[in-house]
């Protein structure tokens, strides 16, 4: 982990690389996996749906942030890595609305999820306050 830290201290702008691709990842298994499963997830087509557009605000937002931004890129960062905190709320609160239908698999994708999301998010927030000092 230490050295993926000092990676990406000295090239901060992957992060929005990651970050991007893994909001793609996240709205194809939202948008079309869990749909074409929601019987085994319990999460509606709705939820799913919406849950999946968010993410690919993000992507957006991440590439472009890689390829336009240059200056107080510790600003960028910290924004995308709220957003990503935001976004695991939502999904928290979805899933609490949601209780009654969610299955055991559903719960452990939204839970693997906010994890892998969150520790991203901490990772940026990581890097961010290093570019700022």
């Amino acid at each position: 982990m230490k050295q993926v830290l000092k990676l990406l201290k000295s090239n901060p702008k992957q992060l929005f690389l990651i970050d991007g691709i893994g909001a793609i990842i996240s709205a194809f298994l939202l948008g079309i996996v869990l749909v074409r499963f929601e019987s085994f997830f319990g999460i509606p087509k709705q939820t799913l749906y919406l849950l999946a557009t968010l993410p690919c605000f993000f992507a957006m937002y991440d590439f472009y942030c890689y390829f336009n931004t240059n200056k107080n890129i510790a600003f960028f960062i910290k924004a995308i890595a709220f957003v990503n905190i935001c976004y695991c709320c939502t999904s928290i609160g979805f899933a609490l609305y949601h209780k009654e239908t969610i299955t055991s698999l559903g719960w452990s994708y939204i839970f693997a999820e906010i994890v892998i999301v969150l520790l991203l998010a901490l990772l940026e927030l990581k890097v961010a306050n290093y570019k700022t000092n």
